[in-house]
């Protein structure tokens, strides 16, 4: 398995040696840059010093040091926050700042908190002062609104320091050795500078989508208050539903790496648009590789990964997949100077329906420790080829491992992801439109099963069919109503403030669940 470490700026260093005029290209950099800025609507923001977090070993000591250094505000965003012994540690760290008067606001999911985490772990919390938030729990006016979930993961304490990481807080990230589980593989970076304001800012979003309340702009601080940290670029991409904003980037990057592209993801579901964007770039001589999971806490998933391979194989992507028992990370580094690490998985319930934050680095130095990492993670990876018989298999057997437990639980949002991939491999069957390979026969007798029992009980049993459409379809249309009335309300009170006559009262406030 070749390991090359590429060494950054070694396409410029060519062209100078063959007497190309680099200075030529500082306009075309600065093309990119407008277009990143565009298709993300983030700008790149100098001056913050960046360091490079390996797993949770790396990551939870220099989470917990900062948030005992804190003195004014803490803020904590979480997907999921386990209700083990990690995260009571969390939790007691975040009461004691509490009871020290810092202020302490918190995050999490409430979708992924199902299962995970109980009320009383909450309502502790709240006792001890830390102001709690869940996000978008279900709400009878919004069906499907559930949907949407908050999968970021960021810390930021005092405006000064802050975190956006792959990893959510629980046991399975340090492993179980009394069990036989090894840790989880995972990334995050610390950030130093004025990048940390436009994470706070990012947060600030989400908070009031959760709650309605908006943070005071005291505790929010300008990029101009923060000092410089450093001399690395930063952009900072937060992402919500439908505004597809890190979609864009990742097809443009695609589309200019001239080296090479290495990809790392936990979920990889990708759209035809996207893969077709790693085939091109494969094609074009670009070293394209991408590292995903061969065992996944979401089975599906992992079949819709493998359905992908073949495609990308042909084209001359270089596909591994991690021996561990999970490799959750979702980062890429590109041509020695570009490197992402975030919560954003390459699928379209990330991409499209999530709320999701991601930074990019521009820095040489920090792309060669993102390159030097990836060396490290396919020494303990099995490379897929494309077998004489045309068959998608290991390129040898893969290495030694303890057996793993994998837990079965995962998220509805990558969940979707999974459905979404299966309706696009059963639409190809069907319309012949695209060559299907032996990793899809698979997903074919799944979605033909459920096809054939949904029939079978249509059949005999109509009833089971009518009477939950007929569920669904009265509760949307209720749902239609309320939101009607409410923009109908809204309308009047503005109306209203027009004329000068006084609005009326405000609705009492929803109970926070």
């Amino acid at each position: 398995m070749t390991t090359e470490v590429y060494q950054p700026g070694q396409l410029e260093r060519e062209r100078r040696d063959a007497g190309v005029d680099t200075a030529e290209l500082q306009p075309v950099r600065r093309v990119v840059d407008k277009a990143y800025a565009r298709a993300t609507g983030s700008q790149l923001i100098p001056g913050n010093g960046v360091r490079l977090l390996i797993d949770a070993k790396e990551n939870y000591p220099a989470w917990l040091e900062a948030i005992k250094s804190a003195r004014r505000t803490i803020h904590f965003e979480s997907f999921i926050i386990h209700e083990d012994d990690v995260g009571r540690e969390f939790a007691e760290a975040l009461s004691a700042k509490a009871h020290e008067g810092v202020k302490v606001r918190v995050v999490y999911d409430w979708m992924g908190a199902v299962g995970k985490t109980s009320r009383k772990f909450w309502r502790n919390l709240r006792d001890a002062g830390v102001e709690v938030r869940g996000f978008n729990p279900p709400r009878f006016d919004e069906p499907f609104g559930w949907f949407n979930r908050d999968h970021r993961k960021m810390i930021s304490v005092d405006g000064r320091v802050g975190f956006v990481m792959g990893l959510c807080v629980g046991q399975d990230w340090l492993g179980r050795p009394e069990k036989n589980q090894d840790p989880w593989r995972d990334t995050g970076v610390e950030i130093k500078g004025p990048a940390v304001a436009e994470m706070d800012a990012a947060f600030a979003r989400v908070w009031e989508t959760a709650c309605g309340e908006q943070i005071p702009a005291e505790h929010l601080p300008a990029p101009d208050s923060i000092e410089q940290g450093g001399e690395v670029a930063v952009r900072v991409i937060a992402t919500e539903p439908n505004t597809v904003g890190l979609y864009r980037l990742e097809q443009l990057v695609a589309a200019g790496a001239r080296e090479y592209l290495w990809l790392t993801d936990a979920y990889f579901v990708g759209t035809t648009m996207y893969v077709q964007a790693l085939r091109a770039a494969a094609q074009d001589g670009v070293d394209v590789r991408l590292l995903v999971p061969s065992a996944s806490d979401i089975p599906v998933v992992s079949a819709l990964s493998r359905a992908n391979y073949r495609a990308l194989l042909e084209a001359g992507v270089r596909v591994f997949e991690w021996n561990g028992p999970m490799i959750h990370a979702k980062t890429s580094v590109v041509d020695g100077k570009w490197a992402r690490v975030g919560s954003t998985n390459l699928n379209v319930a990330s991409w499209m329906g999530n709320w999701e934050l991601d930074v990019t680095i521009e820095d040489a130095g920090f792309a060669k420790q993102m390159q030097e990492m990836y060396c490290r993670d396919l020494e303990n990876a099995t490379e897929i080829v494309i077998s004489e018989r045309r068959r998608v298999k290991p390129l040898g057997p893969p290495r030694p491992r303890r057996r793993q437990r994998t837990s079965r639980k995962g998220s509805t949002s990558r969940a979707a992801a999974g459905f979404i991939g299966v309706g696009s491999a059963v639409g190809a069957a069907i319309t012949n439109r695209r060559v299907l390979g032996p990793a899809e026969g698979r997903l074919m007798a799944m979605a033909g099963g459920i096809l054939l029992g949904l029939s079978i009980i249509a059949v005999k049993w109509p009833r089971a069919i009518t009477y939950p459409l007929a569920f669904v379809g009265t509760w949307v249309a209720l749902a239609l109503f309320i939101r009607a009335y409410k923009l109908h309300q809204g309308v009047s009170v503005a109306k209203e403030k027009e004329r000068g006559d006084p609005p009326p009262p405000p609705a009492p406030a929803r109970e926070e669940r």
